[in-house]
């Protein structure tokens, strides 16, 4: 048996025992003092605490905790499921995915954003922290401690500055302007998504630098000494230059202006400024100054008319008289005597000025006519002897008439007098030996083809072509070029009426025309006159039938005229093509070997500098031997042909074409099989 405690030993014991109950006691006063000072900082701190007893489920939380989302704590559960539900659906799955990482060791702690629902119905935002407190021996996650923050009015302030963010990127995409800054200090250049894509630089490009910006302006030394005497002379920096960007179109006309930033101390530190795309400003000045250059004109060639009507008229009563008595006095005069042959050169000189006030009045659209329902195929055939009489043998006259042509209501002798002026200044224009073609053929123009082209109008039309292989036109001769009195021809040669009196003669029939002309390429004139509706026609006739002639295949499309290239490309694209646009065969050869997919079709120009349409279909064929070709010019195929720039088994297409034409067309080639 063991032996008893002795009176000392216990004694010994219970102040042991008063001891460890003291430190009981002291531990138990320090967590309370902890506590409570740990609630005065949360409360004070407006933080939400909370702690999670893993093994029980049960959540203790604060009451800012639920004032947070406007509930009492009374109201709150002490479970985890009530925190799930109150979670925006959208985020209660990250939550809890949150947590799990946490607690399986996957992150250092536990941090999320996320939305709660507050008593009012509304949704707040909640930075959420927390971390694992308590493990027990195995390393078992126990408890998990962590605070709610209310970030609304942060996550608000976010989408605010997100949303202008937008707005500006938005406006200065729209608006094709960007901002751009260069740090004096360190050589940085900065520039906008919208500045870099102005220059061609895709949007993550670290090429994005000064350098690489000067090498897409031709003119940089006139924009460095600009930018030097902003920064050293203080002279406004406002610039216009032409830039070349490194994708994209063959250049752009861009504004700039910019200014200094300096420090307190009155030092420049930084140039900041913006750039905008003027490409489209510029063209469409561009375009204006020629429409109103048509317009002026439309208006001088209507006054001129009318003026030579007024005068035609008079001298036309003038000329009976003078001719009237010329005759009487033959009649009188014995043919023997001198004053008789003075009599017959006065009366031959009357007679000359009659032919020459019938051009007026042509011109004028004054001409007294006799109109009749025509078909212009048997009109031209029936005139053709005539015309091979006056053009002579060493010119070939070629006669392409037209299918189905629609009639026209005019006087045939009109029709005669624009043959015979056409044809005899395509005489003119040949040297030697050469060829005169006359074709017929119909056309449609529609109100977005005749928004662009001053003078015509919607409608149905019979299209009468004359080309010739001849001299050509230059620039300056075709602006002038139906004039009444302006001519090219040496003196005694030519009046100067006679394209003068076709213009006259297609306006008093409400047509139009258009002239192709260049140099040592001949020249060919469009005419359009309405198609006359008889009364079967109109009975007859439907709305045409257009196939759905959509694509979606890459076309190459070359022209050397940028408003043509601009629009054509744009009937295309609406058509659902993806197009390739080049101004130039050196620069279609380029885009053709850098673009990494299939081109299906080359559209091009035939008549352009560097190279006609023939020889880069040819250059182009040795690197996509399946390409199919269309042509294009405003000569005919005939004449194009004739020059041995076109074969005559290609496919082809004039100018102007309307959309619904191009659409067939292009439609047709790319359906053709080999």
């Amino acid at each position: 048996m063991s032996a008893k405690p002795t009176y000392e030993e216990l004694e010994q014991r219970v102040l042991e025992l008063e001891k460890a109950d003291f430190k009981r006691k002291r531990a138990e006063d320090a967590l309370r003092e902890s506590e409570e000072r740990l609630k005065f900082v949360l409360d004070g701190s407006q933080l939400g605490f909370w702690d999670w007893n893993i093994e029980t489920n049960e959540v203790i939380r604060n009451a800012h905790w639920a004032e947070m989302l406007g509930y009492t704590l009374e109201e709150v559960e002490c479970s985890v499921k009530q925190w799930t539900d109150l979670h925006h659906p959208d985020d209660r799955v990250a939550a809890w995915q949150s947590i799990q990482d946490h607690l399986e060791g996957r992150t250092a702690a536990h941090k999320i954003e996320y939305r709660m629902l507050a008593k009012d119905g509304h949704y707040k935002w909640i930075l959420d922290q927390a971390k694992i407190v308590s493990r027990d021996s195995q390393g078992k996650p126990l408890r998990m401690s962590g605070t709610h923050t209310d970030v609304t009015e942060r996550k608000k302030a976010e989408e605010a500055l997100k949303e202008n963010e937008q707005r500006y990127k938005s406006a200065q995409r729209m608006g094709q302007v960007g901002n751009w800054e260069y740090d004096l200090t360190t050589r940085n250049f900065w520039g906008s998504d919208e500045a870099k894509h102005i220059y061609g630089f895709d949007l993550e490009s670290k090429k994005f630098t000064t350098h690489e910006v000067e090498k897409c302006i031709p003119e940089r030394e006139q924009v460095h000494q600009a930018l030097v005497d902003l920064i050293e002379k203080n002279k406004p920096y406002d610039l216009t230059f032409e830039i070349r960007p490194i994708t994209g179109p063959d250049k752009k006309i861009v504004k700039s202006i910019a200014e200094v930033v300096k420090d307190h101390a009155g030092l420049p530190i930084k140039v900041v400024g913006v750039i905008q795309d003027i490409t489209k400003q510029k063209e469409a000045e561009k375009a204006m100054i020629h429409l109103e250059r048509q317009l002026r004109q439309s208006q001088k060639m209507e006054s001129v008319g009318r003026l030579a009507g007024g005068v035609a008229h008079d001298f036309n009563n003038m000329l009976s008289i003078i001719l009237g008595h010329t005759e009487m006095a033959l009649e009188q005069v014995d043919p023997a005597l001198p004053l008789y042959v003075d009599l017959e050169e006065i009366c031959t000189a009357a007679n000359r000025s009659a032919d020459l006030t019938r051009q007026l009045l042509a011109f004028a659209r004054k001409q007294t006519i006799a109109p009749k329902v025509l078909d212009l195929n048997e009109t031209v055939e029936g005139m053709l002897k005539m015309l091979r009489r006056l053009i002579g043998e060493d010119i070939d006259l070629v006669w392409l008439p037209g299918t189905n042509v629609w009639p026209v209501r005019m006087d045939p002798s009109q029709i005669d007098q624009i043959l015979a002026n056409l044809c005899v200044n395509a005489r003119d224009a040949i040297t030697d030996v050469g060829r005169i073609t006359i074709e017929t053929g119909k056309a449609i123009f529609d109100e977005d083809y005749c928004a662009d082209h001053v003078g015509f109008v919607p409608g149905e039309y019979v299209l009468f072509t004359v080309s010739d292989d001849g001299s050509g036109m230059a620039p300056e001769t075709l602006d002038n070029l139906f004039e009444p009195f302006f001519t090219t021809k040496d003196v005694n040669k030519g009046t100067g009426l006679g394209l003068a009196t076709v213009y006259g003669i297609i306006k008093q029939n409400n047509g139009f025309i258009n002239v192709y002309s260049e140099l040592e390429k001949g020249t060919t004139f469009k005419i359009y006159l309405p198609r006359h509706e008889t009364e079967t026609d109109q009975i007859c006739k439907k709305d045409p039938v257009v196939p759905d002639v959509r694509g979606s295949e890459t076309i190459l499309l070359v022209e050397d005229e940028p408003a043509i290239l601009k629009m054509t490309t744009m009937m295309l694209e609406r058509l659902g093509y993806t197009v390739l646009g080049a101004g130039t065969p050196g620069e279609a050869i380029r885009l053709a070997r850098e673009h990494s997919r299939e081109i299906h079709l080359l559209m091009t120009d035939v008549i352009m500098p560097e190279m006609n349409g023939r020889d880069l279909a040819r250059n182009l064929l040795s690197l996509y031997p399946s390409l199919k070709r269309l042509f294009m010019s405003g000569y005919t195929a005939n004449v194009i042909a004739h020059h041995g720039v076109l074969d005559e088994d290609v496919h082809f297409i004039q100018k102007p074409f309307a959309r619904q034409d191009l659409a067939f067309k292009v439609w047709e080639v790319l359906s053709e099989t080999k």
